[in-house]
């Protein structure tokens, strides 16, 4: 069964460029990449917590701002040490300019 939330307006989130987007008592970061596309993940490093809406954006990598881990934002995969656990990802869907977020996968 699918959740569609309203994240932000396309216009909000310029290519390279990530999002924090907090739902309920839910974190998700949103990302606008390098491709034209829109992507998400759950808010949170998985090596601290730290929040991964005040990382660096490069491509299709997001570095975490406490410890400099990296993941592919596509994936969820670790790129770069110390991240070593998976990132959750969810389906997005671009509709009338806005970017939905499936927060029920």
């Amino acid at each position: 069964m699918s959740n569609l939330v309203r994240a932000c307006s396309v216009d909000e989130l310029e290519e390279e460029e990530v999002l924090r987007f907090d739902y309920d008592d839910r974190t998700f970061a949103i990302y606008h990449g390098p491709d034209g596309k829109f992507y998400a993940t759950d808010g949170f490093c998985t090596h601290e917590k730290a929040h991964l809406g005040d990382g660096i954006v490069d491509e299709f990598e997001v570095e975490c701002p406490l410890h400099f881990g990296a993941f592919d934002y596509r994936t969820g995969d670790p790129t770069v040490a110390p991240a070593c656990i998976k990132l959750k990802t969810y389906p997005v869907t671009v509709t009338d300019g806005a970017v939905f977020v499936d927060t029920a996968v």
